[in-house]
Protein backbone atom coordinates (compact mmCIF):
# COMPACT_ATOMS: atom_id res chain seq x y z
CA UNK A 1 0.00 0.00 0.00
CA UNK A 2 1.42 3.33 -0.81
CA UNK A 3 3.08 5.33 2.35
CA UNK A 4 0.27 7.71 3.76
CA UNK A 5 1.51 11.89 3.95
CA UNK A 6 3.64 13.67 6.18
CA UNK A 7 2.51 13.06 9.90
CA UNK A 8 1.74 16.10 11.67
CA UNK A 9 4.88 17.73 13.17
CA UNK A 10 4.82 16.95 16.61
CA UNK A 11 6.85 16.07 20.22
CA UNK A 12 9.91 13.32 19.02
CA UNK A 13 12.56 11.41 20.42
CA UNK A 14 15.97 12.52 20.30
CA UNK A 15 16.91 9.53 17.91
CA UNK A 16 14.37 11.04 15.56
CA UNK A 17 17.15 14.25 15.16
CA UNK A 18 18.19 14.67 11.78
CA UNK A 19 20.65 17.14 10.22
CA UNK A 20 18.80 20.57 9.68
CA UNK A 21 16.96 20.46 12.95
CA UNK A 22 16.04 22.74 15.27
CA UNK A 23 14.84 21.33 18.36
CA UNK A 24 13.39 22.70 21.97
CA UNK A 25 13.77 20.16 25.23
CA UNK A 26 12.76 21.71 28.68
CA UNK A 27 13.84 19.99 32.30
CA UNK A 28 13.47 20.44 35.71
CA UNK A 29 16.22 18.58 37.58
CA UNK A 30 20.05 19.12 38.44
CA UNK A 31 20.46 15.73 37.02
CA UNK A 32 17.62 15.91 34.35
CA UNK A 33 18.65 15.36 30.23
CA UNK A 34 21.29 13.63 31.40
CA UNK A 35 20.68 10.72 29.15
CA UNK A 36 19.24 12.97 26.28
CA UNK A 37 22.45 14.95 25.86
CA UNK A 38 24.58 11.64 25.86
CA UNK A 39 22.32 10.46 23.11
CA UNK A 40 22.35 13.00 21.09
CA UNK A 41 25.94 13.24 21.46
CA UNK A 42 26.39 9.53 20.97
CA UNK A 43 24.06 9.54 17.54
CA UNK A 44 26.40 12.20 16.31
CA UNK A 45 29.54 10.16 16.47
CA UNK A 46 27.74 7.32 15.06
CA UNK A 47 26.64 9.24 11.84
CA UNK A 48 30.70 10.90 11.69
CA UNK A 49 29.27 14.53 12.45
CA UNK A 50 31.16 17.02 14.87
CA UNK A 51 29.84 17.50 18.48
CA UNK A 52 29.71 20.24 20.42
CA UNK A 53 28.17 20.15 24.05
CA UNK A 54 27.74 23.93 25.57
CA UNK A 55 26.64 22.60 28.92
CA UNK A 56 25.49 24.62 31.73
CA UNK A 57 27.93 27.26 33.10
CA UNK A 58 27.69 26.16 36.94
CA UNK A 59 29.11 22.52 35.89
CA UNK A 60 33.26 22.35 35.49
CA UNK A 61 34.10 20.51 32.23
CA UNK A 62 35.20 17.34 34.10
CA UNK A 63 31.19 17.48 35.62
CA UNK A 64 30.45 17.70 31.39
CA UNK A 65 32.93 14.60 30.79
CA UNK A 66 31.27 12.45 33.22
CA UNK A 67 27.96 12.96 32.42
CA UNK A 68 28.84 11.89 28.77
CA UNK A 69 30.66 8.62 30.18
CA UNK A 70 33.15 9.99 29.76
CA UNK A 71 36.68 8.80 29.93
CA UNK A 72 35.78 5.41 27.36
CA UNK A 73 37.54 4.03 25.07
CA UNK A 74 35.29 5.88 22.23
CA UNK A 75 34.17 8.73 23.60
CA UNK A 76 37.86 9.48 24.58
CA UNK A 77 39.37 8.92 21.66
CA UNK A 78 36.23 11.50 19.65
CA UNK A 79 37.38 13.97 22.65
CA UNK A 80 41.07 13.16 21.83
CA UNK A 81 40.51 13.79 18.10
CA UNK A 82 38.62 16.65 18.28
CA UNK A 83 35.55 15.55 17.19
CA UNK A 84 33.66 15.59 20.42
CA UNK A 85 33.97 19.04 21.96
CA UNK A 86 32.87 20.61 25.68
CA UNK A 87 32.25 24.43 25.57
CA UNK A 88 30.77 27.35 26.56
CA UNK A 89 28.89 30.60 24.90
CA UNK A 90 31.04 32.70 26.55
CA UNK A 91 34.14 30.91 24.26
CA UNK A 92 31.92 30.73 21.74
CA UNK A 93 31.13 34.58 20.80
CA UNK A 94 34.93 35.53 22.19
CA UNK A 95 36.33 38.29 21.96
CA UNK A 96 32.57 39.45 21.58
CA UNK A 97 31.86 39.87 25.19
CA UNK A 98 27.96 40.29 24.96
CA UNK A 99 25.45 38.02 23.32
CA UNK A 100 24.09 39.07 19.84
CA UNK A 101 21.81 37.03 17.06
CA UNK A 102 24.47 37.91 14.66
CA UNK A 103 27.80 37.40 16.80
CA UNK A 104 26.07 33.70 17.74
CA UNK A 105 24.82 33.04 14.38
CA UNK A 106 27.87 33.59 12.80
CA UNK A 107 30.59 31.54 15.16
CA UNK A 108 28.00 28.85 14.43
CA UNK A 109 28.13 29.09 11.01
CA UNK A 110 31.50 28.91 10.75
CA UNK A 111 31.45 26.20 13.17
CA UNK A 112 29.56 23.94 10.79
CA UNK A 113 31.70 24.85 8.22
CA UNK A 114 35.01 24.05 10.11
CA UNK A 115 33.25 20.41 10.96
CA UNK A 116 32.91 20.09 7.44
CA UNK A 117 36.55 21.27 6.47
CA UNK A 118 37.84 18.54 9.45
CA UNK A 119 35.98 15.91 7.17
CA UNK A 120 32.94 15.34 9.26
CA UNK A 121 29.62 15.00 7.95
CA UNK A 122 27.74 18.14 9.60
CA UNK A 123 27.69 19.86 13.23
CA UNK A 124 25.08 19.18 15.96
CA UNK A 125 25.29 21.33 19.12
CA UNK A 126 23.50 20.38 22.59
CA UNK A 127 22.92 24.41 24.25
CA UNK A 128 22.23 24.23 27.80
CA UNK A 129 20.36 28.04 28.00
CA UNK A 130 21.57 28.70 31.39
CA UNK A 131 24.17 30.64 29.20
CA UNK A 132 21.27 33.37 29.13
CA UNK A 133 21.85 34.49 32.72
CA UNK A 134 25.73 33.25 32.89
CA UNK A 135 25.72 36.42 29.80
CA UNK A 136 23.24 38.60 31.42
CA UNK A 137 21.70 38.37 27.73
CA UNK A 138 18.24 39.91 27.07
CA UNK A 139 15.63 37.40 26.96
CA UNK A 140 13.52 39.04 24.19
CA UNK A 141 16.24 39.17 21.92
CA UNK A 142 16.95 35.14 22.69
CA UNK A 143 13.20 35.07 22.09
CA UNK A 144 14.07 36.49 18.49
CA UNK A 145 17.01 34.69 17.95
CA UNK A 146 14.92 31.11 18.79
CA UNK A 147 12.24 32.00 16.29
CA UNK A 148 14.82 33.99 13.33
CA UNK A 149 17.49 31.09 12.73
CA UNK A 150 15.84 29.26 10.71
CA UNK A 151 18.91 29.84 8.09
CA UNK A 152 21.65 28.31 10.25
CA UNK A 153 19.71 24.79 9.21
CA UNK A 154 18.26 25.67 5.53
CA UNK A 155 19.78 22.96 3.22
CA UNK A 156 22.78 23.29 5.91
CA UNK A 157 24.23 19.67 8.11
CA UNK A 158 23.67 22.13 11.40
CA UNK A 159 21.73 20.30 13.92
CA UNK A 160 20.76 22.09 17.29
CA UNK A 161 19.27 21.50 20.77
CA UNK A 162 18.18 24.41 23.09
CA UNK A 163 17.59 22.95 26.39
CA UNK A 164 15.80 25.58 29.00
CA UNK A 165 15.41 24.61 32.59
CA UNK A 166 11.70 25.50 33.60
CA UNK A 167 12.92 26.23 37.18
CA UNK A 168 14.34 29.27 36.02
CA UNK A 169 12.40 30.44 32.50
CA UNK A 170 9.29 32.00 33.13
CA UNK A 171 5.59 29.95 31.64
CA UNK A 172 5.68 32.63 29.02
CA UNK A 173 9.09 32.17 28.06
CA UNK A 174 8.79 28.80 28.28
CA UNK A 175 5.52 28.61 25.79
CA UNK A 176 7.09 31.38 23.57
CA UNK A 177 10.87 29.04 23.07
CA UNK A 178 8.50 26.10 22.56
CA UNK A 179 6.64 27.41 19.91
CA UNK A 180 9.55 28.77 17.73
CA UNK A 181 11.27 25.50 17.55
CA UNK A 182 10.37 23.33 14.69
CA UNK A 183 11.01 20.14 16.82
CA UNK A 184 10.24 19.69 20.42
CA UNK A 185 11.63 16.25 22.17
CA UNK A 186 10.59 14.14 25.11
CA UNK A 187 12.57 15.16 28.12
CA UNK A 188 13.75 11.53 28.40
CA UNK A 189 14.60 8.50 26.94
CA UNK A 190 12.28 5.41 27.20
CA UNK A 191 9.12 7.52 27.18
CA UNK A 192 5.77 7.29 25.68
CA UNK A 193 4.38 10.77 24.27
CA UNK A 194 0.99 10.63 22.63
CA UNK A 195 -0.90 13.16 20.75
CA UNK A 196 -4.45 12.66 20.04
CA UNK A 197 -6.24 14.24 16.67
CA UNK A 198 -9.78 14.03 15.08
CA UNK A 199 -9.67 10.23 13.16
CA UNK A 200 -6.09 9.74 14.64
CA UNK A 201 -3.33 8.52 17.44
CA UNK A 202 0.05 9.75 17.42
CA UNK A 203 2.55 7.66 19.61
CA UNK A 204 6.32 8.49 19.28
CA UNK A 205 9.24 7.09 21.39
CA UNK A 206 9.32 4.01 22.73
CA UNK A 207 6.48 1.28 23.00
CA UNK A 208 7.44 -2.02 25.79
CA UNK A 209 6.87 -3.37 28.53
CA UNK A 210 7.34 0.12 30.93
CA UNK A 211 4.63 2.08 28.58
CA UNK A 212 2.59 -0.96 27.84
CA UNK A 213 -0.51 0.06 29.75
CA UNK A 214 0.09 3.95 28.22
CA UNK A 215 0.27 2.41 24.83
CA UNK A 216 -2.95 0.10 25.29
CA UNK A 217 -4.89 3.44 27.01
CA UNK A 218 -3.94 5.69 24.24
CA UNK A 219 -5.45 3.14 21.63
CA UNK A 220 -8.57 2.43 23.75
CA UNK A 221 -8.75 6.71 24.00
CA UNK A 222 -8.61 6.93 20.25
CA UNK A 223 -11.34 4.47 19.41
CA UNK A 224 -14.05 5.88 21.94
CA UNK A 225 -13.72 9.39 20.68
CA UNK A 226 -14.18 8.32 17.07
CA UNK A 227 -17.69 8.94 15.20
CA UNK A 228 -19.66 5.97 14.24
CA UNK A 229 -18.46 4.71 11.30
CA UNK A 230 -15.30 6.78 11.31
CA UNK A 231 -11.67 5.79 10.57
CA UNK A 232 -8.63 5.63 13.04
CA UNK A 233 -5.40 6.35 12.13
CA UNK A 234 -2.65 4.78 14.56
CA UNK A 235 0.78 6.43 13.62
CA UNK A 236 3.77 4.99 14.93
CA UNK A 237 6.09 6.62 12.89
CA UNK A 238 8.04 8.14 15.48
CA UNK A 239 8.54 5.45 17.11
CA UNK A 240 11.74 3.84 18.21
CA UNK A 241 11.02 0.90 19.66
CA UNK A 242 7.73 -1.17 19.60
CA UNK A 243 7.96 -4.43 21.65
CA UNK A 244 6.40 -7.81 20.52
CA UNK A 245 3.83 -7.38 23.16
CA UNK A 246 2.46 -3.90 22.25
CA UNK A 247 1.90 -5.68 18.61
CA UNK A 248 0.38 -8.52 19.43
CA UNK A 249 -2.45 -5.89 21.69
CA UNK A 250 -2.39 -3.48 18.60
CA UNK A 251 -3.59 -6.68 16.73
CA UNK A 252 -6.18 -8.17 19.18
CA UNK A 253 -7.54 -4.65 20.04
CA UNK A 254 -8.26 -4.58 15.82
CA UNK A 255 -9.74 -7.96 15.56
CA UNK A 256 -11.65 -6.85 18.91
CA UNK A 257 -12.88 -3.53 17.29
CA UNK A 258 -14.21 -6.20 14.04
CA UNK A 259 -15.32 -2.64 11.94
CA UNK A 260 -12.14 -2.73 9.93
CA UNK A 261 -11.61 0.94 10.07
CA UNK A 262 -8.24 1.32 11.71
CA UNK A 263 -5.18 1.84 9.80
CA UNK A 264 -1.67 1.74 11.25
CA UNK A 265 1.19 4.15 9.49
CA UNK A 266 4.81 3.41 10.94
CA UNK A 267 8.31 2.91 9.46
CA UNK A 268 9.46 -0.93 8.12
CA UNK A 269 10.96 -2.28 11.57
CA UNK A 270 7.18 -2.08 13.24
CA UNK A 271 5.64 -2.85 10.05
CA UNK A 272 7.72 -6.25 9.95
CA UNK A 273 6.92 -7.04 13.46
CA UNK A 274 3.37 -6.43 13.14
CA UNK A 275 3.13 -8.81 10.01
CA UNK A 276 5.28 -11.50 12.02
CA UNK A 277 2.82 -10.99 14.78
CA UNK A 278 -0.02 -11.69 12.67
CA UNK A 279 -1.18 -8.50 10.79
CA UNK A 280 -0.45 -10.32 7.30
CA UNK A 281 -3.56 -12.30 7.40
CA UNK A 282 -5.94 -9.44 8.52
CA UNK A 283 -7.57 -8.09 5.70
CA UNK A 284 -9.00 -4.90 8.07
CA UNK A 285 -5.46 -3.47 9.39
CA UNK A 286 -3.54 -1.69 6.38
CA UNK A 287 -0.51 -1.01 7.42
CA UNK A 288 1.32 2.31 5.10
CA UNK A 289 5.20 2.02 5.59
CA UNK A 290 7.02 5.32 5.75
CA UNK A 291 10.54 5.91 5.77
CA UNK A 292 12.38 7.94 8.13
Amino acid sequence: MPAAGPAPAGTIPVQRLRAGDHAFVSYDGDDAGRDLVSAFAWAGLAEHEKVIVFAAPKLHEDEVWARLDAPGALLGAARERGQLVVSSMRALIHPEKAFTPRRQWQRISEETDQALAEGYRGLRTYIDMHWVSDLNADVGMVQWRESHAHHLFADRPYTEICAYDSRWFTPDVLTAMHEAHPRRLLPVLGALHVEHAPGAVRLAGEADLATRQEFIGALHDALRRLDDGAELTVDLSDLIFLSAACAVDLLRLVHADGQGHIRVRCGPVPARLLKQAGADDMPQLPLSEVER
